[in-house]
Order: C-alpha cells, then sequence, then structure tokens
C-alpha cells in the first residue's frame, strides 16, 4: 500500500513538472524507476514463497499418510505380538521334538545293526563246516542273507529237498528259533535255461516258487519254525547274481535265499515313529 502511495506521489510530482525544477525532477524520476524495480522484486519473492508453500504442504501430507501407515503396522504388530510369540515357543516344540526323534531313530538302527551283526556271526560259527559254495552268510542292507546252493538242496529240475540238506536247514532253524523277533523271508531262484513240462514245474517261475515253500515247509514241520514268520515265494531267473553265459554264473544263479530281517509289524512301528507333541 505504501508503495502504491509513493506511485501516486510520484505521479502528482510528474504532473506537476513545470512547477519544479529539473534537479527535483531528475530525482523524482530516479526515485519512481526504483520503486517500480522494487514492486518486481516483491512480487517475485511473493511467488517464490507461495511455491515453497505449495512443496512444505505436500510434504506435510506425505509425511501425514506415513505416520498413519506406521501407526497402523504398529498397531498389528502389538496386537499379533500374543500370537507371534506361541507360534515361536511351538515351532521351537518341534524342532526339540524332531531332534529327540532322530536320535531315536539312530539308537533303533545302531540296536538293528547289532542284533544283525551278532545273528550273521552266529550263523557263520554254525556253519563253518559247509563248503563255502554251498552257503554264504552275509549282511546287507540291515538284513541277514543265507545263500544256498541248488545242488546241496535239490536235484536237478526238482523242488523236492534232499535228505543232506537237512542238517544245514536245522542249523539255520536253530538261529532262527533263537532270534524270535525277526521274520524269515525264503526266495527260491534259478538260472535262463528254459524248463518246459506239462507237469510241475512247469518252467522257471514255477520252480523257483516250488523250491521255495519246500524249504519253508521243512523249516516248519521238521524244525519248529512259526510259519507266521516265514513268507515264501520265487523270483525265476530274474534276480541273477552273476551272468548266464558261464557254466559257474549259472550254479550261482541256482540258489535259494533265506532272508532274516526284523518283522515287518516291528519294522512298521518304528517308521511310524512320530515326534513328541
Amino acid at each position: 500500500m505504501k508503495i502504491f502511495k509513493i506511485l501516486a506521489v510520484s505521479a502528482m510530482v510528474l504532473g506537476m513538472t513545470s512547477c519544479i525544477s529539473k534537479k527535483q525532477y531528475d530525482a523524482l524520476s530516479s526515485n519512481y524507476k526504483q520503486c517500480i524495480e522494487n514492486v518486481g522484486e516483491r512480487q517475485r519473492e511473493i511467488q517464490e514463497l507461495k511455491s515453497q508453500n505449495s512443496a512444505l504442504a505436500s510434504e506435510n501430507n506425505l509425511l501425514k499418510s506415513q505416520h498413519d501407515a506406521l501407526k497402523s503396522s504398529l498397531d498389528a504388530c502389538l496386537s499379533n505380538s500374543g500370537k507371534s510369540s506361541a507360534n515361536i515357543d511351538k515351532l521351537v516344540g518341534e524342532i526339540n521334538a524332531s531332534n529327540s526323534y532322530i536320535k531315536q531313530l539312530i539308537s533303533s538302527n545302531a540296536k538293528n545293526d547289532s542284533l544283525n551283526l551278532a545273528l550273521s556271526n552266529k550263523l557263520k560259527r554254525s556253519l563253518d563246516n559247509v563248503a563255502d559254495s554251498d552257503v554264504q552268510v552275509k549282511v546287507l542292507k540291515g538284513v541277514v542273507m543265507i545263500s544256498l546252493s541248488d545242488k546241496m538242496l535239490y536235484k536237478t529240475g526238482d523242488y523236492n529237498v534232499l535228505p543232506a540238506a537237512q542238517e544245514v536247514l536245522g542249523k539255520v532253524a536253530k538261529v532262527i528259533n533263537d532270534y524270535d523277533k525277526y521274520s524269515v523271508l525264503i526266495e527260491g531262484n534259478t538260472d535262463n535255461a528254459p524248463l518246459s513240462s506239462p507237469n510241475l514245474p512247469k518252467d522257471n517261475w514255477d520252480l523257483s516258487a516250488l523250491r521255495g515253500t519246500a524249504v519253508a515247509k521243512v523249516l516248519q514241520t521238521q524244525f519248529g519254525v512259526d510259519p507266521a514268520r516265514i513268507t515264501a515265494g520265487g523270483r525265476s531267473e530274474y534276480n541273477p547274481k552273476a551272468t548266464n553265459m558261464s557254466v559257474s554264473g549259472r550254479a550261482e544263479n541256482r540258489r535259494t535265499e533265506i532272508i532274516i530281517m526284523p518283522k515287518l509289524d516291528e519294522f512298521m512301528k518304528l517308521m511310524d515313529i512320530t515326534p513328541k507333541k
């Protein structure tokens, strides 16, 4: 307002130039120009202040929005803190239970390995007077495997157990009866020489299965092995140990295997062990 008054006065003064000296006129003219420049400077400052005010208002709105979001997140965290604590406690409990389960499995496996080794050593001692080519005993993948040659057990192409095999089967049966917590799997195996007959056995499938069940019956009826512990069957020529291209290889493939292992239900119990809650 003061600026405009100065301008008005200056205008009046200019209008009165005829009443003043040239020196006074020049002074007033210079003052007028300075006022004009000052007005322009003040207007620029006003525009800059308006821009700054607009920017600050936008920044304030953004900060307010961020504040509201942070407050909402904090409220949610405080609300869920009890649930999170419970979940962490549950997770720690499950980890501890899993560690206990792993230790239990390791202990059970170590116990089974020890029992299998003791069983294997006992079998080897009881059969030490039998030719190695006729009987082989070994522990494989947690089970004890006894491999009996066909020439010791049967006549060629036949499945009836020879009397000479009774002694060996009797020693095997004694160990089986001593370890009454184990199951017994008996498998007959043949070479790939074709067998064709109108009577039993008709082929290698029949021969292998009949040989397996024949040994099972001897163990049951003559040496008192509980038949509920026995599973018997045949694998024909499809589980060879050696090549069928040689005489010795075919002889090795013609075998009956007695596999002694933890009872199936005991094994399943071990597999069904779950971490304690």
